[in-house]
C-alpha cells in the first residue's frame, strides 16, 4: 500500500537537497519523491513507513521533523503579515548583593 509522508528538512542550498536526493534514491520502498527547497519540505511516496523515511532522510545529516499535518499540498501563505509576537515587560531590577559578611569578617581577622 503506498503512503505519503511529508517532512520539514534543513536545507539552505542545492547541495543540502542533492544529499537528501541521495538517500531517498537508494530507499527501498520509495516510488516517488519530491524536494522543495525553499518550503524545506520532502514529500515521499511509495511503499514505506513514515518512521524508516524519517530515519533515512536524517542520515543526510540535515535536521529533520514531521511536517505538520502531513499536508500534501503547500499551505498558502498569509495575505496579511502576521502580528508581532507580545513582548514581555523587563524584569525587576536585581538588587545588587550584598557584601559577603564572612569574606570580610575573615580578611579583618
Amino acid at each position: 500500500m503506498a503512503e505519503t509522508v511529508v517532512l520539514r528538512v534543513a536545507m539552505s542550498c542545492q547541495g543540502c537537497a542533492g544529499a537528501v536526493k541521495r538517500v531517498l534514491t537508494n530507499m527501498e520502498g520509495v516510488e516517488s519523491f519530491e524536494v522543495d527547497l525553499q518550503e524545506q519540505k520532502v514529500t515521499v511516496k511509495g511503499d514505506v513507513t513514515p518512521e524508516a523515511v524519517f530515519q533515512t532522510v536524517s542520515k543526510s545529516g540535515k535536521k529533520t521533523s514531521f511536517w505538520e499535518g502531513e499536508a500534501k499540498e503547500p499551505a498558502p501563505a498569509p495575505e496579511t503579515e502576521a502580528e508581532p509576537e507580545a513582548v514581555a515587560a523587563p524584569a525587576e531590577p536585581v538588587p545588587e548583593a550584598a557584601p559577603d559578611v564572612a569574606a570580610a569578617a575573615a580578611a579583618t581577622a
